[in-house]
């Protein structure tokens, strides 16, 4: 035998295709002498020696089946299993086509997807183990689509011959799953439609992603759509509020959860400040930490690595500080700025191993998002009108970069999903957020003063009981600020001071007796809180009033100061109206007997 191909097929028997045998044979072993049983062998005619001659050759041992063509030696194959065949270099390839169709039944029996042919009747004639581990629903639903297949296949049969098109339709099971099947029908060589075939695969969690991504969408556009008008229109507690119920409304869309706590990195004391949070119990909002890797929780850790952290198992994490009462587990993430690590984003949850690497991708890009509405917020807290022009510009310099680091996250997220047409496509929707949202902060930087309303007419005075006479120091280090509401509040008898920072309000105060102190929060020197709390030492009953911009609260302060009796909170852009709203109620409350 000269040039002997061999190989094995998946039941494992051996196959030699011979180009030619030579007609003595002498010398060659087609049977090793160690073999205990007979070998069954198919023998294509015209192969080599006659049969006399091989019947000599390998013994009367061997069961011999001879075929005098291919197509026979084929469906021999077919019919049962040989441990040798034997034919000539012409008939290789068609003779190895059984062998290649074991092949590909092995790989049809192990692939991640479901497999089946139905048949004319809507029966499953036959299935990979995968399509059978579905549900009995979801089969008679595969069964049901691939017999619609027939009718629309069979038109297409007949007008283009061999041609016809799969279709793709999508299924929901009674347990909210959802799978993709895509039916394609069987055409022989008649042409005839026989059968159809089936390829049907779990897409739950890739419909389940989407959703999310389009929540993360709905999220990016509104999250920093901070309507300077809609602020201004609300009263202090509920400025306060507007970006926690924000950002409590997307969480629960993302994460399922309503469970969460920012908290902002104060970079000269290292301290995390809690900022939003719902569902955190007082005892946990007061503990003080701080961005270390050890002693200070997921939270210190993760600030302190810059890195998420997803704990699934809260009662045997080492790092898991109590948080909501009952939690199993959460997910931990920073707040990135420039590259810059400003704070950590956390979500509870009353479930075990809540959260996921799908989990981790998608609060990565939340939190990309919210540390821009921060950092906006904190920019904007100045309120500088004079200078509102140059301060849009800064603002917009200052939220490129964090722009920038979105769409690098989600062109991340992009690469992860190659083949998932739907999902690549809701991605690349989230680029189209950094256009929406230069728009909006342009419209919130627009020229806007701090103080709306009628002014007073210059040198008129008007009598107010609850204000004349009261001495009031104004701390504001934007001069237009303080000047505006001195002569509104001279206007009506009160005797005022003014401080362009917090060290100067604070020295005002060791000197001096006042019946009101209005601060600004945020100031050189020392803050809005600082000042409130030396008048508060000074005089426990003096009211204080602190001023901030569009509703966002540095380090806390102003949770701090409310419960420490702080009078009330102005957040600017606010009307002369309500300032005069706040401060007489202030002194009214400071002086009961007073009507």
């Amino acid at each position: 035998m000269t040039k002997p191909l061999s190989g094995m097929d998946s039941t494992g028997r051996h196959t030699i295709l011979a180009e030619g045998i030579s007609g003595d044979c002498n010398g060659v072993d087609i049977v090793s002498a160690s073999e205990t049983r007979a070998l069954h062998i198919l023998w294509l005619r015209g192969t080599g020696p006659d049969q006399p001659l091989i019947a000599d050759l390998i013994g009367a041992d061997c069961q011999v089946d001879f075929v005098d063509s291919v197509d026979q030696a084929v469906k021999a194959l077919r019919r049962e299993s040989f441990d040798l065949v034997v034919s000539g270099s012409e008939d290789f390839l068609p003779m190895e086509r059984p062998h290649l169709d074991s092949g590909a039944e092995v790989i049809l029996e192990t692939v991640p997807q479901g497999v089946c042919i139905v048949g004319q009747d809507g029966k499953l004639v036959w299935a990979n183990p995968k399509m059978l581990s579905f549900s009995q629903e979801l089969r008679n639903d595969v069964c049901r689509v691939c017999s619609e297949a027939f009718s629309w296949s069979k038109a297409e049969v007949a007008e283009h011959s061999k041609q016809a098109r799969g279709r793709r339709y999508s299924l929901k099971t009674s347990d909210g799953k959802y799978f993709e099947v895509t039916a394609t029908p069987v055409i022989n060589l008649d042409p005839q439609l026989t059968q159809v075939s089936a390829v049907v695969w779990d897409a739950t969690r890739a419909l389940k992603l989407q959703e999310r991504i389009d929540a993360i969408d709905n999220a990016g556009r509104e999250l920093v759509r901070l309507d300077a008008d809609q602020i201004t229109r609300l009263d202090a507690h509920e400025r306060l509020g507007l970006l926690e119920q924000k950002i409590m409304r997307y969480l629960r869309d993302l994460m399922q959860t309503d469970n969460f706590a920012i908290r902002l990195l104060d970079a000269k004391t290292n301290k995390l400040e809690l900022v939003l949070a719902c569902g955190v119990p007082d005892t946990v909002q007061n503990t003080e930490i701080y961005a270390t890797a050890e002693g200070n929780g997921i939270s210190g850790f993760v600030a302190h690595r810059g890195r998420s952290y997803i704990c699934t198992n809260a009662a045997q994490d080492a790092r898991y500080l109590p948080g909501v009462e009952g939690a199993k587990s959460c997910l931990t993430v920073p707040l990135r700025l420039h590259d810059q690590i400003i704070g950590v984003l956390n979500v509870e949850s009353r479930e075990q191993t809540a959260f996921g690497e799908d989990d981790r991708q998608i609060l990565e890009i939340f939190a990309r998002y919210a540390a821009v509405t921060l950092h906006v917020l904190d920019l904007l807290n100045t309120e500088r009108s004079t200078t509102r022009g140059k301060l849009g510009s800064d603002v917009m310099a200052e939220i490129t970069s964090p722009l920038n680091d979105i769409l690098s996250e989600v062109e991340n997220m992009i690469e992860d999903y190659i083949g998932h047409d739907d999902l690549r496509h809701r991605l690349n929707k989230l680029s189209s957020n950094a256009v929406e949202i230069r728009e909006s902060i342009k419209q919130m930087t627009s020229p806007r003063r701090g103080l709306v309303g009628r002014r007073p007419t210059a040198g008129a005075v008007q009598v107010d009981p609850t204000l004349a006479g009261k001495r009031v120091l104004i701390a504001d280090d934007e001069s237009m600020i303080r000047e505006t509401v001195r002569d509104v509040l001279v206007s009506y008898g009160c005797q005022v001071d003014i401080a362009p920072n917090g060290l100067e309000a604070i020295e005002l105060i060791a000197g001096h007796t006042y019946d009101l102190v209005l601060s600004d929060i945020k100031m050189p020197g020392a803050s809005g809180y600082e000042v409130f709390a030396a008048s508060k030492d000074a005089d426990p009953e003096r009211p204080v009033i602190l001023m901030t911009g569009f509703g966002y609260d540095p380090n806390h302060s102003i949770v701090r100061a409310r419960r420490e009796g702080l009078a009330a909170v102005l957040f600017k852009p606010f009307k002369v109206d309500q300032l005069l709203g706040e401060i007489r109620s202030a002194l009214r409350s400071a002086s009961p007997t007073e009507k």
